[in-house]
């Protein structure tokens, strides 16, 4: 019997958003952009939001100031499992990945532009001191500060998808693992496998 690919707990949600931040952004018309966003949990540890910001005149944002509904992609690891891999010889081919999709209702927040920009300077770039930051352009800053816009996500619904060899027999599995050659996306399905 094959396992739920649709069901995981919060730690893995939060490990996968945390890092692959890089999302695609889709509105009720189908027009999409992929952004960097940064999640804000409630004490519970949950994603209950998420801050991005994006270019004034980008598709979306006439969009959601229309519809502010919205779903949100984050795609984590994924690869072609070859049949190659293991020792089975009736043993088909497939595709790993990890996905989580957000329902989200959007609301611009201009006045923390300038914050979400430097919150994903944070992550980004560290607190190390010999980090680049957003002074470095001078005046610039300001004039590219006005062609940009922020924006909170609130998250209506969570739809994770981790399709990563929970379903194959255990010694079918370790094989792939073990001569997978995508290390990261092996890595995820131990991490997975092991709970």
């Amino acid at each position: 019997m094959f396992a739920p690919f649709d069901q995981c707990d919060w730690k893995v949600i939060n490990r996968l958003v945390d890092e692959f931040p890089f999302a695609w952004t889709v509105t009720s018309n189908f027009n999409s952009t992929p952004l960097p966003l940064l999640p804000e949990r409630g004490l519970d540890g949950t994603i209950v939001s998420l801050l991005g910001h994006c270019g004034r005149r980008n598709l979306i944002v006439a969009d959601l100031q229309a519809n502010p509904r919205a779903l949100i992609v984050f795609q984590g690891p994924s690869g072609y499992i070859s049949p190659r891999l293991v020792s089975e010889p009736n043993w088909g081919p497939t595709w790993n990945y990890a996905a989580v999709r957000f329902v989200v209702e959007i609301e611009f927040v201009e006045d923390e532009t300038a914050t979400a920009i430097e919150r994903l300077l944070d992550k980004m770039e560290g607190n190390e001191s010999e980090r680049w930051n957003s002074a470095n352009l001078g005046e610039q800053y300001e004039a590219m500060l006005a062609q940009i816009i922020a924006f909170r996500a609130r998250v209506c619904e969570v739809r994770p998808t981790l399709k990563l060899g929970q379903d194959e027999r255990r010694p079918i599995f370790e094989e792939i693992v073990a001569n997978l050659g995508d290390r990261q996306l092996a890595e995820w399905m131990e991490a997975l496998a092991q709970g």
